[in-house]
């Protein structure tokens, strides 16, 4: 598969004058949502169609309140990585609220972040422990708008659910991917592993997340013609 690195988009280099209104603009404004993100995540997702299709995420979250986070998710930590997504955590007291179909879409987060799958780069385990015991209760909805792993230079088509590494077969990460991460990173994820033994699991994870380990069933985008809306009666065009 292909590297983001290889999914380059088609344009010219930045202008020098380009970077300047840029860099100006950054000073004068205010920028405040994305000033808002407070942590770097990294973890591993699988498209909810093809869960053959493994890649690296990087999810940078920002807070609404105690039991509601939303992240912009990125195919890598570097400076030049792709934006290819969203995700959206909420905590178990909010996922039993939502509706039975709309749970279908989600995924747990326990078993990623108690297999040490699930990191804050450069952050001491020490100090992650507070948000890694409130995030084992959450579930989270990830879709994938650009994909990049298959060399798509443009976001290409319509975007793509994803779910999170299970400890079942078709849920269990390539240990080449996680050792190439751990590399970089200069992590031991199986010592996180043996840290984590201790982190307390949910009491219950509702049967309808993670859809696809209890049914065998996905959910896939379609793109279809369909017929547009009149406005007050008044025929298009």
């Amino acid at each position: 598969m292909a590297t983001s690195g290889e999914a380059i988009p088609p344009g010219q280099p930045i202008s020098m004058s380009q970077q300047i209104l840029d860099k100006g603009a950054q000073m004068m404004q205010s920028l405040k949502p994305i000033k808002q993100i407070s942590q770097h995540v990294c973890t591993f997702a699988m498209y909810n169609h093809d869960m053959n299709r493994q890649i690296e995420t990087h999810h940078y979250a920002s807070r609404i309140n105690q039991d509601f986070l939303q992240c912009s998710v990125y195919d890598s930590g570097d400076s030049n990585g792709r934006l290819i997504g969203v995700e959206y955590i909420v905590s178990d007291k909010i996922f039993e609220t939502l509706p039975p179909d709309e749970q279908k879409l989600w995924h747990s987060h326990a078993y990623e972040i108690k297999s040490g799958l699930l990191v804050q780069p450069l952050l001491p385990e020490a100090l992650a422990r507070t948000e890694l015991e409130n995030l084992v209760k959450t579930y989270g909805k990830f879709w994938c708008t650009w994909q990049t792993d298959r060399g798509d230079k443009l976001p290409m088509g319509p975007p793509s659910l994803m779910m999170s590494p299970q400890a079942v077969n078709l849920g269990h990460i390539r240990p080449v991917l996680v050792q190439k991460r751990d590399d970089k990173y200069s992590i031991n994820s199986e010592a996180l592993k043996s840290a984590r033994m201790e982190l307390a699991e949910p009491e219950w994870i509702n049967p309808q997340a993670d859809y696809w380990k209890q049914h065998g069933k996905c959910f896939k985008v379609e793109i279809e013609p369909a017929e547009m809306k009149q406005r007050n009666n008044v025929p298009f065009p």
